[in-house]
């Protein structure tokens, strides 16, 4: 199975039981950016107990991990479940939003992309995946995420982001000097 086909596969059980939905994280810096490898696909949701134990009731057998009980409670918390396909290894990261106005800002900025098999799914903004990306790199220090945003910023062009989106959410968000870091490096 291809991350695409698991994509697909969730977002028509998420449609379905009618979560709002966007696909963020390193997939979508790769639609915005350079390929690179992941076995992961994070999707953020907004969902309540009943359409988390309907979605997780559709990846059943053998060929499927997912908890009922993990996406009830991710619901409730507002926090993460995964359903994995466990011949691939490939694994939906399911993010119930937490609310609030970035939340709020990210699922109104959300863009529909077509992909290879003509389908249209909807994803995250380049500008909420680059805040994201930073927020990720602040708690981890992982280079990745940097390299995620530079491949973005390289392909797309620079002048193609909403920079004052982002610098008012980098502050709001707390990453305004990963930011500036980014933006050094771009100009440097």
């Amino acid at each position: 199975m291809e991350p695409t086909e698991l994509l697909r596969l969730v977002g028509e059980q998420l449609d379905r039981v009618g979560c709002q939905r966007f696909t963020t994280g390193s997939v979508a810096s790769m639609v915005f950016g350079e390929p690179r490898f992941t076995n992961d696909i994070d999707i953020v949701v907004r969902m309540d107990e009943r359409q988390a134990r309907l979605v997780v009731a559709a990846f059943v057998g053998e060929d499927w991990y997912a908890s009922a009980d993990a996406a009830v409670e991710a619901a409730r918390q507002r926090s993460m479940f995964n359903i994995i396909h466990v011949p691939s290894g490939l694994k939906a990261d399911i993010i119930v939003a937490a609310g609030g106005a970035f939340d709020a800002s990210r699922f109104s900025r959300v863009r529909h992309i077509e992909l290879p098999d003509g389908r249209l799914e909807p994803f995250a903004s380049p500008e909420d995946v680059i805040l994201k990306k930073l927020e990720f790199f602040r708690a981890g220090g992982s280079q990745k995420h940097l390299r995620d945003v530079a491949s973005m910023i390289a392909v797309q062009g620079a002048a193609s982001f909403d920079w004052p989106y982002l610098e008012h959410w980098a502050k709001q968000l707390g990453v305004a000097a990963e930011l500036d870091l980014v933006r050094s490096r771009r100009e440097g």
